[in-house]
């Protein structure tokens, strides 16, 4: 028996309404045609489904068992259909980033909420990371987009580069805070809170130092952007933070100034490079590409 899901639709539409009327507005066709469904189906069942009482359908027993057989399906047809719908209008999907911890506290939060807020059905899968795990990671298959530091390691990935010029933050009240700049003159021996010795932004300062004659005195290593902004809160000494972790710190605490020579944090956006991205990625990238330019320097 080869029956038509437009049949089973109309029949389901009708227990569900009530009327004819109310099937063929849910619908969107005709009552003629919804009554010649409902004829269809019962020619093809060989059942008789629904009696006219007052002129009005009244579902027989064999409608009732018939109707929970169907539900189900007719249901997950109609989910099914609003997903294409959905994906069509890019409002589901399955958005796949990873990012480094030092954008994970508000700036991804934030591009995530903000592409997300259209679309309601959207799966979102985000992961902090450190950046050779990243690469590997997008290379892979797992994430569709990655941000990482520089350099990127591998030709089978597409890379977006970014330079972030870092601040140097102190504890609030530091009577170096009077300068409108700082420089390794200003800091010399002044103690500081660094990321650890293979990170960029260590090597980019020891040079500064070390050309302008003066002394860093390191007194504290960490691994996170994050920790060396609380670190200084507590006033364990100076740091070179990057733009993202002042600009989404709430609680205040420290003064920031520029320093001169400009130390940056380089990252990229990566991609795979024989992978074509999916629509919802290739949006989200978009618009991810336009903030990251907002903070570069």
């Amino acid at each position: 028996m080869a029956l038509r899901f437009r049949q089973l639709q109309a029949f389901h539409a009708v227990i569900e309404s009530g009327t004819v009327t109310g099937a063929a507005a849910l619908l969107g066709i005709s009552q003629p045609g919804i009554s010649n469904l409902l004829a269809q189906l019962e020619r093809q069942t060989q059942l008789k489904l629904f009696e006219r009482v007052r002129g009005r359908l009244r579902p027989t027993p064999e409608a009732g068992v018939l109707f929970q057989e169907i539900d189900t399906v007719v249901r997950g047809l109609d989910h099914v259909a609003q997903a294409v719908t959905d994906l069509q209008n890019q409002k589901a999907g399955q958005l796949q980033v990873v990012a480094p911890h030092a954008l994970s506290i508000g700036f991804m939060p934030r591009e995530i909420a903000r592409f997300s807020r259209e679309r309601p059905h959207l799966s979102i899968s985000y992961q902090a990371q450190y950046s050779t795990r990243i690469q590997e990671w997008v290379q892979a298959g797992l994430f569709e987009i990655g941000i990482c530091e520089l350099p990127v390691l591998s030709d089978a990935l597409t890379a977006r580069p970014f330079r972030f010029e870092c601040q140097c933050v102190l504890p609030a009240g530091s009577p170096l805070a009077e300068h409108a700049m700082l420089t390794p003159a200003h800091l010399d021996g002044y103690p500081f809170v660094v990321m650890g010795p293979e990170h960029m932004t260590y090597r980019r300062t020891r040079e500064a130092f070390d050309r302008a004659g003066a002394q860093w005195n390191t007194r504290v290593h960490t691994h996170l952007h994050q920790n060396t902004l609380s670190f200084v809160k507590q006033g364990f000494g100076a740091a070179l933070v990057d733009p993202f972790t002042i600009a989404f710190d709430y609680e205040g605490g420290f003064d920031a100034r520029p320093f001169a020579p400009q130390v940056t944090l380089d990252l990229a956006v990566i991609t795979p490079r024989h992978r074509p991205l999916s629509s919802v990625g290739q949006e989200f990238l978009a618009g991810l590409l336009e903030s990251l330019a907002r903070f570069a320097a």
